[in-house]
C-alpha cells in the first residue's frame, strides 16, 4: 500500500492554515461546509482541486482523531 500525504502546512501558502496536497484549499474549509449543512458534493463542485479521495480519507482521519480523543477524555 503506497501512502500518499494529504494534507500539507507551509508558512508560505495561506499563513500556515492547513491545506489539501496540491491544492490551496484549507482542510477547514470542508469542516465549514458541513457546518453550514452542505454537502461533499457541492465542496468538490466548488473546490475542484481537491479529489474526493482525498476529501473522503481526511474526513475518515478526522474521525478516528476524535474518536481516540473521547476515548482519551473517557478514560
Amino acid at each position: 500500500m503506497i501512502k500518499r500525504k494529504l494534507m500539507d502546512q507551509s508558512r508560505d501558502v495561506l499563513g500556515g492554515a492547513l491545506v489539501f496536497v496540491g491544492t490551496r484549499v484549507p482542510v477547514q474549509s470542508l469542516i465549514d461546509y458541513f457546518e453550514e449543512g452542505k454537502t461533499l458534493p457541492e465542496f468538490l463542485n466548488d473546490f475542484p482541486t481537491v479529489r474526493k479521495t482525498q476529501a473522503v480519507i481526511v474526513l475518515e482521519k478526522l474521525k478516528l482523531m476524535l474518536a481516540r480523543e473521547k476515548h482519551a477524555i473517557a478514560a
